[in-house]
């Protein structure tokens, strides 16, 4: 999960034109964000020749020359080159001038542009805690997925954040107050909570030109958030536009915590602090932040996070009864997407995998092999000693459920029954049959159906012909 979030942002990246590359590395705090996306070898060699200033031979890097470690070292190479973080030509090559610049700034503690955020220095009337805004955070996030598995809330995110789960193809639907989960969404909702901030961020960015928004100004606030301290409150001196105007809508995720819109004075929450922090396998948003209520240091908060909410929790008897040992309301829902629950105790849930439970799964987009993912992700320990870890009879049921739908199709149209005779029967049916509208039939119980352009038709012909 994690290596799937670190792609899709570095894909991003690579993306960009050389010209926005450039503006982006012109920010210390950037390129210290985007070291840290790199992966270890990538970030070894970076750091070996980022105090080199001339030109330097790939050859001569201090690399055990391995068949495994040239393959490793040629898709690093790959990747840096399309960062722009390197440049090759005949055989040599150099660092990009302003990220060698203000990543060393970074480093060295010389950065004089503000670029890590500026802290108010401003007394507090109403100073905020690490636990305060774990709740914030946990509150707002929550909301969102609650929303995505059809809790019934009473706070409801905005417009806008519904407007980017559509936008994003996580849910679907006309009106934004009663859409309902794709199959991209469920998904969504398997991920870890870094996968999860940044599908809805880069979605973000994706949409910034019609928001009049700079891309680069986000992903400069984006990286900011990242390197920021949990408690400490910074102002919006030195933010620019687009920023503040973010700023409000990261409040409506859980991102950054504000008093007011109209405050000068917001606070990254452990959302924030997780964007660009390679906090090992977060197994569930709740988990994340809940982190943040029991340990007593920020990198605490960031790394005791299987303590916080088992990935475990799931029993799945040959019976197709659930038991599911977990009190996260985020948790039961989602197996009530596809699970007909029967009874709640204060950890313990249970329920029986149903066809009419999988059938109504299936109609939100929720496919058969996603149902097994989920349920083989959070095995119990004791099914995980199991090979396979699912009963094969439930997992092979619940994909023959999914077979049975594709092979069934729904056509509107009208039924045509009661006829006074056999004859009258047949000259009806082989008219529909002949202008084509007939979609079944029965002759032993004198009944046919036609769709639904067809219906005026076969009408007029019963009421011209047989009734002479």
């Amino acid at each position: 999960m994690q290596q799937a979030f670190r792609s899709s942002v570095i894909e991003y990246l690579e993306s960009l034109p050389e010209p926005v590359v450039s503006r982006l590395y012109q920010v210390p705090a950037t390129c210290l964000a985007v070291f840290r996306l790199l992966p270890e070898l990538g970030q070894y060699l970076v750091l070996s020749i980022l105090f080199l200033n001339q030109p330097f031979k790939m050859a001569d890097l201090p690399i055990k020359s391995t068949a495994k470690s040239r393959v490793a070292l040629d898709l690093v190479r790959r990747r840096l080159r399309a960062l722009s973080i390197i440049r090759e030509h005949g055989g040599f090559a150099q660092i990009h001038k302003s990220f060698r610049r203000n990543f060393r700034i970074a480093l060295t503690g010389g950065d004089t542009s503000r670029s890590f955020g500026v802290p108010s220095n401003s007394l507090d009337k109403s100073p905020v805690d690490s636990q305060f805004l774990a709740a914030h955070a946990k509150r707002h996030w929550e909301s969102i997925l609650h929303y995505m598995v059809g809790t019934d809330l009473s706070d409801v995110p905005n417009d806008g954040v519904l407007m980017l789960l559509r936008h994003a193809g996580l849910m679907e639907g006309k009106n934004l107050h009663s859409m309902s989960i794709t199959q991209a969404g469920f998904q969504f909702l398997l991920q870890d909570v870094h996968t999860q901030l940044w599908a809805l961020l880069l979605q973000y960015l994706s949409i910034s030109q019609q928001l009049q928004m700079d891309p680069v100004d986000i992903l400069h606030f984006i990286f900011m958030l990242g390197s920021m301290q949990l408690g400490q409150g910074y102002s919006l001196t030195d933010l620019s536009p687009t920023q503040t105007n973010m700023l409000e809508d990261l409040c409506d995720y859980g991102i950054v915590y504000k008093r007011s819109k109209s405050s000068r004075r917001f606070y990254p929450t452990p959302l924030a602090i997780m964007l660009t922090t390679d906090a090992g396998t977060l197994v569930s948003p709740s988990a994340a932040v809940d982190a943040a209520n029991t340990a007593p240091d920020q990198k605490t908060e960031l790394t005791s996070i299987s303590d916080a909410a088992p990935a475990h929790f799931v029993l799945l008897e040959t019976n197709y009864r659930v038991y599911a040992y977990t009190s996260s309301p985020l948790q039961i829902a989602i197996l009530n997407l596809f699970v007909h629950l029967k009874s709640r105790f204060p950890n313990l849930v249970s329920g029986v995998i149903t066809r009419d439970s999988v059938r109504s799964a299936l109609a939100h987009g929720i496919t058969a092999e996603q149902i097994i993912l989920y349920l083989t992700v959070h095995a119990h320990p004791q099914m995980l000693r199991n090979d396979p870890v699912l009963p094969g009879t439930i997992a092979d049921q619940i994909k023959l459920w999914q077979l049975e739908k594709e092979r069934m199709t729904t056509t509107q149209g009208y039924l045509f029954k009661d006829f006074s005779g056999p004859r009258e029967y047949e000259i009806a049916a082989r008219y529909a049959t002949e202008i084509g509208v007939l979609t079944w039939q029965n002759p032993k119980l004198r009944v046919f159906f036609v769709n639904e352009a067809g219906n005026s038709q076969v009408v007029d012909f019963i009421n011209r012909r047989l009734k002479k």
